[in-house]
């Protein structure tokens, strides 16, 4: 692959190509190229490419892949020892809520256990986020929420995108909570249900439930803290149901 091909993977870098010079932009590129290679296992039964290799492979400078390299170690990704060379790290050391590491998850075959990983950081984060939302929200923040939650009857009649609203919903609790290290989970949140989306139109063939969502909503806005706990609770509680079974032999 050449420069032009790294210079054309620039795109699939969060939708768009990045308006800056070309040098920066072979960066991203190649970040964007190892990076998902890496995380959908393309490197777990081979070693990592070598510098020459990959600038070789590329047809890119030194600089650029040094840096796409340095870009990749601070995600956790990669790390390097003397005379052993750079190698992909384990993945309990990658930074999961990193948003390029979360994006490039969904590029894996839907796994049970990811699916029950992201669901069981969920359930010990929303319902609490919900319960602080019933105490906290402005009215200004009720009403995004139930922009969610309209938006997610109008997809159902294909006027609006389900998993949007559905993401838009619980974005806009965990913004309500009105603590900033619960916002911070909003990506993981929004990876979480787009992998879990594709869990349960294949083996429920349903997506989101409407009324579990309202009840949320119901809870928060009569400022009831811990029936918003326990709503949010259970609406995650039933996709580790549907994970339960799932695993259960047939």
């Amino acid at each position: 692959m050449d420069g032009f091909a790294v210079a054309r993977g620039i795109r699939l870098f969060r939708g768009h190509q990045v308006q800056e010079d070309l040098g920066r932009n072979l960066t991203y590129g190649l970040q964007e190229i190892l990076g998902r290679a890496i995380v959908v296992g393309d490197f777990a039964a081979r070693a990592f490419p070598s510098e020459a290799d990959i600038l070789k492979e590329h047809g890119i400078s030194r600089s650029v892949a040094r840096e796409a390299m340095k870009m990749l170690t601070a995600k956790g990704l990669l790390g390097s020892r003397p005379k052993q060379g750079t190698f992909v790290r384990p993945e309990e050391s990658w930074n999961l809520f990193d948003t390029d590491v979360l994006r490039w998850l969904l590029d894996r075959p839907v796994s049970i256990g990811l699916l029950r990983q992201f669901n069981e950081l969920r359930v010990a984060v929303e319902p609490e986020a919900a319960a602080l939302a019933a105490a906290r929200a402005s009215g200004e923040q009720l009403d995004t929420i139930r922009q969610g939650l309209d938006r997610m009857r109008a997809a159902e009649k294909g006027r609006d995108d389900a998993l949007d609203a559905d993401i838009a919903f619980h974005v806009a609790v965990l913004r309500a909570s009105g603590n900033p290290f619960y916002i911070q989970f909003r990506d993981m949140v929004g990876t979480a249900l787009r992998v879990s989306i594709r869990f349960t139109n294949r083996i429920a063939g349903r997506t989101a439930n409407i009324d579990e969502h309202e009840a949320v909503l119901d809870a928060i806005v009569a400022g009831d803290g811990d029936l918003a706990r326990s709503s949010m609770r259970g609406l995650i509680g039933d996709v580790l149901s549907l994970i339960d079974r799932a695993e259960q032999p047939e």
